[in-house]
């Protein structure tokens, strides 16, 4: 796993450029695939459900199927090494236990601990209304999205965040239930085969108030 030194991130983010057109003779490997997904799933979610679903759309198959769903963003479909379709789950939940078990077995929390989140947390998800469950999800998801942004940077890859897309048929056109897994965003992968264009940001104390 890509450790990043104390002064890396700010380099990373900084150069970090959206990238449109990528080098197609780059392909990435599934076992570097899952590296970079893993160090994006370190990012934080609330009371630790993790309700962020990652779809690898890497064949060209599933880049046909895609490439209708994206229609102002097709150059990245085309030549990127992969299309990263990022979801959030509403049912998250559902692996509650599993996670804080596995927090258990690692030492990390108490059986007593675990029961007592556990029985306070899951009937509280359970009663969210829709509304505010995809706010829940859409936040954490796109907390890990932009930690995959930088994990894909410190891998040497470059990256451009998508959000054109045909919202009401991602989910189903890669075979998940629609009114479980709402799509976030589309991050095109790859090796950047063009320069990139640098863009201004206004000052922090723009847009900062201290009180």
């Amino acid at each position: 796993m890509t450790t990043l030194k104390n002064n890396d991130f700010s380099d990373i983010a900084y150069n970090r450029k959206s990238i449109r057109v990528y080098d197609e003779t780059v392909k990435i490997s599934r076992e570097e695939m899952l590296e970079m997904i893993e160090e994006a799933t370190l990012a934080p979610s609330s009371v630790n459900m993790q309700p962020w679903r990652f779809v690898i759309v890497e064949s060209d198959d599933a880049k046909a199927t895609l490439k209708p769903l994206i229609r102002f963003n097709t150059r990245q479909n085309d030549t990127s090494s992969a299309m990263i379709l990022i979801f959030g789950d509403m049912q998250c939940y559902e692996f509650g236990e599993e996670i804080y078990d596995k927090a258990v077995a690692e030492g990390k929390m108490s059986q007593e601990v675990r029961d007592q989140q556990i029985g306070a947390i899951i009937p509280y998800y359970k009663n969210f209304t829709k509304a505010q469950m995809n706010d829940v999800v859409k936040i954490d998801a796109s907390l890990a999205a932009m930690q995959l942004m930088l994990s894909a940077r410190a891998h040497g890859y470059d990256t451009n965040p998508i959000g054109g897309f045909e919202a009401d048929q991602i989910a189903a056109g890669f075979d998940l239930d629609p009114e479980r897994f709402v799509p976030v965003m589309v991050l095109s992968l790859g090796k950047a085969a063009e320069v990139g264009y640098d863009s201004v940001r206004l000052a922090a104390d723009k847009f900062t108030t201290f009180k």
